[in-house]
Formats: structure tokens, C-alpha cells, sequence
């Protein structure tokens, strides 16, 4: 996804949203981070020694930075920008109605969307995306990865340069 947005910045496309990386502590993980690609402010998605919140797996959700720095990165792309990012819709991020909904407004609104699902989620905002008729949806695997990020980027700048209208990335 990186890749993908550093391209697109490199050619003068508006790029905002929020993408999420991993936390790793002496080599293991130990949570995800939420970063805004427009304020680049970061908070945690989701920690193992949080303690409260929902917990998916070893790990515990942090609602609150999801909702004040991811939700709103995605509202202020929608606003602002040629592209909104939003990488992940996954398990964690779903636990959100806020996130859902801003999701659904960066969708339904006249931004192109590049975003990433999480393969296994089954949930019906995911169902949803999968079946816009302006969605179109690469399948990461061993074989396309390394090639995967300039095909996605040269697609998105020729659908700008030629207006060919709203088309979602996932």
C-alpha cells in the first residue's frame, strides 16, 4: 500500500486516509498503529497489553484511536483529497459503527477509493465493496506481489488523467 502511495504523491496526486502498520517490540509484534496520511497522526489500533477494550485474538482494540484518528482521516480524505486510503477494512476495524459509516461515506462519495480488505472478514460492509460494480479487486499472492503496487498506481493515475470516473481499489 505504501508503495501504491508513494507513487501517487511522487506524480502530484492528493493522497489522505489512514493505513495501519505493525508494532514490534525486540522482534515481535506487539500491536498495530494507525497513522492519518494527512495530519500523520498516530494512534494504536490494537495492542496485546491494553487490557480493555474488544479483544480479537491476542490482541485488544482500541476504539477510541480508531474512531479520533482513523475515521476522521478517512472524513477529512473525502473532503480533501483526489484519493482516499483506507487500509484495513479487517476484523479489528469493523468493531467500529464510526468506521463502518465512514467507510460507506468514502464509498458513496466522488473520490477514488484505494483501500484493502482483510481476505477472511466476513461482515456485510465487506460484502458490500465486493460487489460494487465500480470496485475492482486484486488478490494479493506470492507471485503478483512485488508487481501488484505499480499496476494498482498506474490504473489509478490514468483513471484520473482521463476521468474515467469513480472506481474503487481493493
Amino acid at each position: 500500500m505504501t508503495k501504491v502511495i508513494d507513487e501517487l504523491k511522487f506524480k502530484g496526486v492528493k493522497v489522505g486516509g489512514m493505513i495501519t502498520k505493525e508494532s514490534r517490540t525486540n522482534g515481535e509484534r506487539d500491536g498495530f498503529i494507525i497513522y492519518d496520511l494527512g495530519s500523520e497522526s498516530k494512534g494504536w489500533l490494537a495492542r496485546k497489553k491494553l487490557g480493555h477494550g474488544p479483544q480479537i485474538g491476542k490482541y485488544y482494540v482500541c476504539l477510541n484511536d480508531l474512531e479520533s484518528i482513523g475515521v476522521n482521516a478517512i472524513l477529512d480524505a473525502v473532503a480533501t483529497t483526489d484519493v482516499v486510503v483506507i487500509d484495513e477494512v479487517g476484523p479489528m476495524e469493523l468493531l467500529s459503527v464510526r468506521f463502518c459509516n465512514a467507510v460507506l461515506r468514502a464509498l458513496d462519495s466522488n473520490r477514488l477509493v484505494l483501500g484493502t480488505i482483510h481476505y477472511r472478514a466476513a461482515h456485510p460492509l465487506i460484502h458490500s465493496i465486493r460487489n460494487k460494480e465500480n470496485a475492482k479487486i486484486f488478490e494479493v499472492t506470492a507471485i503478483n506481489r512485488c508487481e501488484l503496487p505499480n499496476l494498482i498506481a498506474k490504473e489509478i493515475l490514468k483513471g484520473l488523467s482521463e476521468n474515467l470516473g469513480k472506481m474503487l481499489y481493493f
